[in-house]
């Protein structure tokens, strides 16, 4: 797998997430301005929301641009055989229990974010993550156990990029 590509691929959906976000803090900007949204009374609070809505949705636009620039100072390098799990791993993980293997990127930043590349589901996990935090210097082969809300999973390291 190409970890040049997928680093690139990964930008491009950070900086999509961030427009969407652009995008919703233009929507609640102009509906705290609009004038039809203009307090009639003391109770009418519709404007006070969508000013509240924008300031949020601004303080999220932030945490983008924060992410993107974390995730372009990733350095890009391929781990071999020898090397242990760290931060901007591409790592394959065999799930014993569901007899499936699943892809996980170790990222700085946006951990959940589930993206398709080369046919693959590559899941990101920040290292904070109770699975991150599983993964932290395991090597290509380790086996582990996780155990997450009363559940005990059993993962294989089959691949290390």
């Amino acid at each position: 797998m190409n970890k040049e590509t997928l680093h690139q691929a990964i930008i491009k959906a950070l900086i999509n997430i961030h427009d969407v976000a652009h995008q919703a803090t233009q929507t609640a900007i102009s509906a705290a301005t609009d004038k039809q949204n203009i307090p009639e009374h003391k109770y009418d609070t519709l404007s006070l929301e969508a000013a509240y809505l924008a300031h949020g949705q601004a303080q999220r636009v932030q945490q983008c641009l924060q992410d993107i620039q974390a995730f372009k100072a990733l350095p890009i390098k391929n781990l071999s055989r020898q090397d242990p799990i760290h931060l901007g791993a591409l790592v394959e993980l065999y799930e014993e229990q569901a007899d499936i293997n699943k892809w996980f990127f170790v990222s700085p930043v946006s951990g959940g974010l589930t993206l398709e590349f080369e046919g693959q589901s590559i899941q990101m996990i920040t290292l904070d993550s109770p699975l991150g935090k599983a993964l932290k210097n395991k090597l290509l082969g380790d086996e582990f156990e996780l155990n997450i809300a009363g559940t005990t999973r059993c993962y294989e390291v089959v691949a290390l990029f």
